[in-house]
């Protein structure tokens, strides 16, 4: 027999989509500091063939050289949507991202409180008062019709995702490097320390002298 709050939960669950985080990392799990190996890694990336690709702010700010200067093909009508947690209204590239030749189209995930700015996007939701309610965002999502979401993304969102039990799988490639000579400080989960639970192996590949490890994450 179920409880009521248990069938809720388990409907809950279901109406998420399913996110995995596919991330490139030394052998100390750092995500900066080496050059990873980004044929690969986007290759491999096309595994899970994600209707949404999750970004944080950060992230995209890191690209915005590349962006100005980038060729812009005009949006993917078959790509995944590009969602983008921006609290704080920082990303002002949509048209060059909504035109980079990798997305169907573009969504800001913004807060009540999120500020406007001078390069509002052409499309936002807004879930959350004071930031982005990740599980709120995930929900809507999944009621737009995303089933996968694959996050694409800095240590600080994956760890947000994780501490909340947001993430369902966890894809490591792993590079035969230590990165911490080379500034390689920014862990795959985020600054703080990632909460306590069990990690279930889905699967393990010798690519070269690459390692892709791939984890369910056990609630």
């Amino acid at each position: 027999m179920t409880s009521a709050g248990g069938r809720g939960y388990v409907q809950l669950m279901r109406e998420l989509p399913h996110v995995v985080a596919h991330v490139a990392v030394s052998l100390e799990g750092a995500t900066t500091g080496f050059e990873p190996d980004l044929a690969r890694f986007y290759a491999l990336a096309q595994t899970w063939h994600e209707d949404v690709t999750l970004v944080g702010a950060d992230t995209i700010l890191a690209q915005k050289a590349a962006l100005a200067h980038g060729p812009r093909p005009g949006p993917a009508p078959d790509g995944p949507l590009l969602a983008v947690v921006d609290s704080s209204a920082r990303v002002h590239e949509w048209r060059a991202l909504r035109d980079a030749g990798h997305w169907s189209g573009v969504l800001a995930l913004r807060a009540a409180s999120t500020p406007k700015s001078g390069g509002e996007p052409p499309e936002k939701l807004v879930v959350g008062r004071e930031r982005v309610d990740l599980r709120a965002a995930l929900a809507a999502l999944a009621a737009r019709g995303a089933a996968t979401v694959r996050v694409d993304s800095g240590g600080a969102l994956i760890g947000a995702l994780l501490a909340k039990g947001l993430l369902d799988e966890v894809s490591l490639l792993v590079h035969p490097v230590f990165a911490g000579h080379g500034g390689g400080h920014h862990h795959w989960y985020g600054p703080s320390h990632p909460p306590a639970g069990t990690f279930v192996l889905a699967g393990n590949e010798t690519i070269g002298d690459l390692v892709w490890l791939r984890y369910q994450v056990s609630r």
